[in-house]
């Protein structure tokens, strides 16, 4: 019995068999598996211009122009650079662990793209095959599966790195990716209770007349966030955070080892864009009015879905520039405080209301439905009026300590006999053994300057 069936919601579904995926000949599964790896290589090549144009326009510049038309083979032109740099191994790394890591992170997202479908039935020579890779009944599930492990590879890299910085970030990335993948898991339970099915074909087909972005809207805006934090990407790009922890866990890394890193990252980014638009956003339907007009079949679908990918990936790249790093106790209070129990609760009211609708009950007239509302709002409004908190102030310093020549002075340590200015002629009036004492117990107003002495 296939999941769609006893569902109300999607009742009016043709229940898809997934056999069909096991029927293709050879032939065509590999081409299928190869088209689906060049689509995400130009989807990489893609990203990296446009990410930068993009960024480029925002902040006032033209962003890159120099290679090819418009700058469109830059990320050629990097990708050569990388090539043509020296291969630097650090030592006292884990050479074995050191070269694996930048793999370890790169296959998993290859692995990913493979189950997103690009497009419905198309016609192919002899017959017709869905424009998709793989497909089974686990899909999205071992799409979270996948994703989570990628990130061994960015610990790896840190610890194999041998150095503070580097470890640090591979310690932020597995706390990031332990908080946001339970609220991006969450996010999508109720996804499943709504289609039925954790096919992400199925789910694509059960959102022919309504996109799951506008029938489960919180749902939808928590999956958006945690993939900020699943991917890396800024606000939440911690592991990596330049004003903090120097490049985190790709500081030691150099040449092709830190190209994978990043090609990676931009896998990362087209893998969530894709995720986002199958779960979420149709998929690979046509909006209205243009599925009214016959542009929802065939090779249409693949249309429909790469333009999804590439305006969710401007909305990434956007927020990017409009949106400053979080701290990190800021980024695990949004995980833990608010995401976590919000999808909660609201799988708690998405199988309440499945529960109601296929008991045939009419959701206006149900008492329960109305006493959920009721704590829906009341659990929002205690959120907003006392859930905020108040952050600890920091101590002030106290006033009139006595300052010490060696304790904050330029350069640190301070050169001996360095004293402040305004103590120059009182220094030069006493005997030289006295003086180192003098300057310590002066009080002072000033900064200690350079080569005063």
């Amino acid at each position: 019995m296939s999941p769609l069936q006893g569902n109300p919601v999607a009742m009016n579904l043709v229940p898809m068999d997934l056999t069909i995926f096991m029927h293709d000949p050879l032939w065509v599964v590999i081409l299928k598996a190869l088209f689906g790896f060049i689509l995400l290589i130009l989807f990489v090549l893609f990203a990296i211009v446009f990410e930068r144009k993009v960024l480029g326009r925002m902040q006032n510049r033209p962003g890159p122009t120099m290679n090819g038309p418009f700058g469109s083979l830059q990320s050629l032109a990097d990708g050569i650079k990388s090539m043509l740099k020296e291969d630097v191994t650090p030592s006292g790394v884990d050479k074995i662990v050191f070269m694996l890591a930048p793999a370890i992170n790169v296959i998993p997202a290859v692995m990913i793209f493979a189950l997103i479908p690009f497009a419905g039935e198309v016609p192919i020579p002899g017959g017709t095959t869905r424009l998709q890779v793989a497909d089974m009944p686990i899909s999205v599930l071992l799409v979270l599966g996948v994703t989570s492990v990628g990130i061994y590879g960015v610990v790896l890299a840190g610890w194999a790195s041998n150095s503070t910085f580097p470890l640090l970030g591979g310690i932020r990335a597995s706390a990031q990716m332990i908080s946001y993948e339970v609220a991006m898991g969450l996010s999508l339970v109720a996804v499943f209770l709504y289609a039925g099915s954790l096919s992400t074909s199925e789910i694509v087909d059960a959102q022919q007349k309504l996109w799951y972005c506008l029938a489960l809207i919180p749902s939808f805006v928590i999956f958006v966030i945690a993939i900020f934090g699943e991917s890396n990407r800024t606000p939440f790009d911690l592991p990596e955070g330049e004003s903090e922890i120097v490049g985190g866990y790709l500081t030691e890394y150099s040449s092709m080892r830190f190209a994978m890193f990043y090609m990676a990252e931009y896998m990362a980014l087209t893998n969530v864009s894709a995720v986002a638009v199958t779960i979420f956003l149709g998929g690979y339907h046509a909006p209205i009015p243009f599925n009214w007009l016959g542009m929802d079949h065939g090779y249409w679908g693949l249309l429909w879905f790469v333009v999804k990918t590439v305006l969710f990936m401007f909305f990434m790249v956007w927020v990017r520039a409009a949106v400053p790093r979080f701290r990190y106790d800021q980024f695990m209070n949004l995980g833990w405080k608010w995401l976590i129990p919000i999808s909660l609760v609201w799988v708690l009211v998405v199988a309440t209301m499945q529960t109601l609708l296929q008991g045939g009950n009419n959701l206006r007239s149900s008492p329960v439905f109305w006493v959920i509302v009721a704590i829906i709002v009341l659990g929002i409004l205690a959120a907003v009026l006392f859930g905020g908190g108040s952050e600890e102030k920091a101590e002030p310093e106290p006033e009139g300590a006595p300052f010490d020549a060696f304790a904050g002075g330029f350069p640190v340590p301070p050169k001996p006999g360095q004293v402040l200015p305004e103590l120059a002629e009182v220094v030069a009036s006493q005997p030289a053994s006295e003086a180192a004492t003098s300057a310590a117990a002066e009080p002072h107003d000033q900064q200690p300057a350079n080569g005063a002495s």
